[in-house]
């Protein structure tokens, strides 16, 4: 008999096996091939909840299945997400990865849709760890580096670079520590360079929040490396959500702040210092004269602000913000409506508007010219409470510009004055060179309007919903009012006393036709601007008559019409003998009703908001094109990822349009792929416009974008070390550039980079290798890029037009270098599907 008392022996115990369960085994089985014939029958649903029953029963069918799976989940996906079932499809997308944590591509996947929900903290989380998983994963690299622009916007970089204004507001926080205010909140904190200056000066308690994930955890990594963590107590969260003592155990001596925008309030700092000085700061010092212990009171850095504004004319604000051309592409657009961007300085709030938009002045296209001299809008004094509640309340101010010089009233330029304490300030003016762009409200009721010396604007000043409102609302001319926003009859109608022709001929141009009140439609900016691009509209006009003509003949050579007369437009109502062509350009486009207007055509239009489907409705009608020769694309297809189908069972399609190139100056993702699919839908002898897209740059130094890309040089900023930490958020490629104001050295002549034949695959590769003789010595920082859109062999159109709607961009190098004259540079060219990548070579030397 074994001794029960005896020690147990630590020797290796015989693993005893799994004993196996057939009906186990059977479900498996049965499911997995229940999975591949739903798959094999697009039954997307079913197939994916056998494939997770498969894979949690068996999990060593997970390399097996992976690829299976992954096609599974995204092809489910893609039907929820048309239909609407937006927390199904994250629902899958957990499932899956609590089954393939480590799959880099159900992470990007799941990043995309995040990053189209407007997620994008938690797309950008996905895209990080897919690349830390695999760091050469193209899509993964792509997607980061586009969320990153959304995440820590490039003036980041350019503030941190801003030595002056870092300088000026480590010592105004210096002096009020050094005062007495040892107590600190850094309000809205970003990289943590606010509260870690607060702490350097000697504060004995810093607390700091940020609402952004992405910044928090950036603020979190920079603290802990200058040797703050646990000195620093950082907070995820609203200022507005914070209380004493929850998340901070009692009232602070100062908050530091740079909660604004190039409107001052655009941030919400108002709400946010009325907040902090009920809830979270001491009591203000009541007097000047009353000598309370500094720590036992409250302040704020800034102390307050002086708002500044002048009256401006500017042809690149005016394109982007109005109508300027009476047609487009042979359409009159007379009866259009009203059509405006979404940008207006009317002193009524409205959540459909933005009351402002913002500029650098100083480098916008064409220049601009003051009509008036600068202006003191408003001052505010952050210190005092009632001063800033009150702010809304205040009655409207009404002010009297002198005009000093002739011109068309586009816009009020806005900047400010930060006070940050009694001896130092910060400007945002246009002359100052500055990390800060100016606030531009513009004007859409003076179209065609001149203002003259010895004229006065009368602008009106609010702040009604802590926005600061500037509109302008009349003319004072010869001693009469003129109405900037309305002109009612009664003002034309000789009530004035023997006006002066000039008068009378400024106030018609200021009449609008009462229908055109009604028929008010918002574009967006970039959509203004399409709309006044003359040459793009006239070059398409001109290349779909090409095709169409030559479309035309050879149906009629070949027999295939009819029998009626071809060269009537109106002869023909039989849909079988017209030809379609389909527009799926990205938001609104009149490129449909230029084909439709060209006669024997149907045309397709892929706008789907229906005031704008309105506008092309009426100006279907008031250029005579018959209003069954346009119809809406998406009124006829489920969702979206189905656009590209044939317009019927029976036809093909004449001409497909696609849109090429973002505003922002990249090829639109998945470009290739859309004009795959097109060329199988074309009809013999039909045409993608554009044919083809031509790459062309140059080689440039500019120290501003080498700023505007990531934190310059070895020293750290202001002592702390922040370079590390936010140049991780530096991407290669930087967008919505205005080459023609940039301030640069040209090294080279323009070079041809790459083609994209839209209509012919086997011409298209993947890299080429460009050769680039340098005609100035300097320092390579960038390739500037743009394009010429070629509709085909012998119209295009480039986007490096001064009139293009289209913005440029420029591959940034990491580290310049140096070139002389003469030197070839030799460029390793890559496109990865929309993404382009430029090696530059000097005598065996590289730098991405």
């Amino acid at each position: 008999m074994p001794n029960a008392s005896a020690r147990v022996k630590h020797g290796r115990r015989t693993r005893r096996r799994r004993r196996e369960d057939p009906a186990r085994n059977e479900l498996v089985s049965s499911s997995l091939e229940s999975a591949q014939q739903c798959l094999f029958n697009q039954d997307y649903g079913t197939a994916f909840v056998h494939y997770l029953l498969v894979l949690n029963l068996a999990p060593m069918f997970k390399d097996f299945a992976q690829d299976s799976f992954r096609f599974t989940l995204f092809k489910w996906a893609e039907e929820l997400d048309s239909v609407g079932r937006i927390q199904d499809l994250f629902d899958c997308y957990e499932q899956a990865l609590e089954l393939f944590p480590s799959d880099e591509v159900i992470l990007n996947s799941m990043g995309e849709h995040l990053f189209r929900m407007g997620f994008r903290d938690e797309a950008a989380g996905h895209f990080h760890k897919a690349l830390k998983l695999r760091p050469d994963f193209p899509e993964a690299r792509e997607n980061f580096y586009r969320v990153a622009n959304w995440l820590v916007e490039r003036w980041h970089f350019l503030m941190l670079n801003d030595q002056g204004r870092n300088k000026k507001y480590q010592q105004a926080i210096q002096k009020a520590v050094q005062s007495g205010c040892n107590t600190v909140l850094d309000i809205g904190t970003g990289t943590g360079i606010l509260g870690m200056c607060a702490k350097k000066a000697g504060a004995t308690e810093v607390y700091a929040c940020e609402l952004s994930k992405t910044m928090y955890e950036l603020a979190c990594e920079v603290v802990t490396a200058n040797g703050m963590d646990g000195r620093i107590k950082i907070l995820h969260m609203k200022s507005l959500d914070m209380e004493v003592p929850k998340d901070i155990p009692h009232r602070v001596s100062l908050v530091v702040t740079e909660t604004v925008d190039a409107g001052l309030f655009g941030e919400g700092i108002i709400e946010s210092l009325i907040h902090a000085w009920h809830h979270l700061l001491l009591p203000p010092q009541r007097g000047e004269n009353e000598c309370k212990d500094k720590s036992a009171t409250g302040r704020v850095v800034p102390a307050g602000a002086t708002v500044f504004g002048m009256a401006v004319e500017c042809l690149e604000i005016r394109r982007h913000n109005r109508l300027c051309v009476a047609e487009v592409g042979g359409l009159f657009m007379g009866a259009a409506g009203e059509l405006r961007s979404p940008v207006s300085c009317s002193p009524e709030p409205d959540d459909s508007m933005e009351p402002y938009t913002t500029e650098r002045l100083s480098r916008l296209p064409g220049g601009y010219k003051p009509l008036t001299e600068p202006f003191t809008a408003l001052s505010i004094d952050f210190n005092n409470v009632q001063e800033l509640e009150g702010l809304s309340s205040r009655e409207v101010q009404r002010l009297r510009l002198p005009v000093i010089e002739e011109g068309e009233l586009d816009a009020l330029a806005v900047w400010f004055q930060l006070h940050l304490d009694e001896e130092s300030s910060l400007s945002t003016g246009p002359q100052e060179d500055t990390c800060w762009e100016q606030a531009i409200y513009p004007d859409h009721g003076t179209k065609g309007f001149v203002l003259k010396p010895q004229d006065e604007l009368i602008v009106e000043i609010s702040c009604r919903d802590a926005y600061l409102r500037l509109c302008s609302v009349t003319v004072v001319r010869d001693g009469h009012e003129i109405c900037l926003d309305r002109c009612l009859d009664s003002q034309l109608s000789g009530n004035l006393p023997n006006p002066e022709a000039e008068l009378c001929s400024a106030l018609a141009s200021l009449q609008t036709d009462q229908n055109q009140t009604k028929d008010f439609c918002m574009l967006e900016c970039s959509e203004m601007a399409l709309l006044n691009n003359y040459d793009y509209h006239h070059s398409f006009c001109s290349a779909l008559a090409k095709l169409i003509s030559r479309l035309r003949v050879a149906c009629r050579n070949q027999g295939l019409g009819s029998g009626a007369d071809l060269a009537d437009p109106a002869s023909s109502t039989d849909c079988t003998d017209l030809l379609y062509v389909l527009d799926v350009s990205e938001g609104f486009s009149l490129l449909s009703l230029i084909a439709a207007s060209q006669g024997h055509v149907k045309a397709y239009s892929s706008v789907e908001k229906r005031k704008q489907q309105e506008v092309l409705k009426r100006l279907a009608r008031s250029n005579n094109i018959p209003e069954h020769r346009l119809e809406f694309w998406l009124n006829h297809t489920e969702d979206e990822q189905g656009m590209l189908q044939r317009p019927s069972r029976e036809k093909l399609w004449s001409a497909i349009i696609l849109d090429c190139v973002e505003t922002c100056g990249l090829i639109r993702q998945k470009l290739m792929e859309k004009a795959s699919l097109a060329r199988c839908l074309l009809e013999e002898g039909g045409r993608i416009f554009p044919q083809k897209i031509v790459v062309c740059g140059m080689l440039v130094e500019s120290n501003m974008l080498l700023l505007e890309s990531a934190v310059q040089g070895q020293e750290p900023t202001l002592g702390f070390n922040i370079a590390p930490f936010i140049n991780q958020f530096t991407v290669p490629v930087h967008v919505f550039l205005d080459f023609s104001t940039l301030v640069c050295r040209h090294l080279s002549e323009s070079v041809e980079l790459f083609v994209l034949d839209l209509m012919d695959a086997n011409a298209n590769y993947i890299n080429r290798e460009v050769k680039v003789q340098a005609t100035s010595a300097g320092r390579i920082t960038a390739i500037p890029f743009w394009y010429h859109i070629c509709l085909d062999e012998e119209i295009s159109v480039s986007t490096l037009n001064p009139n293009s709607h289209w913005k440029q961009a420029a591959v940034v190098l990491q580290q310049p270098l140096e070139v002389g004259v003469g030197d070839w540079v030799r460029l390793a060219v890559k496109l990865h599907k929309s993404t382009i990548t430029i090696l530059v070579h000097i005598e065996n030397v590289g730098i991405e």
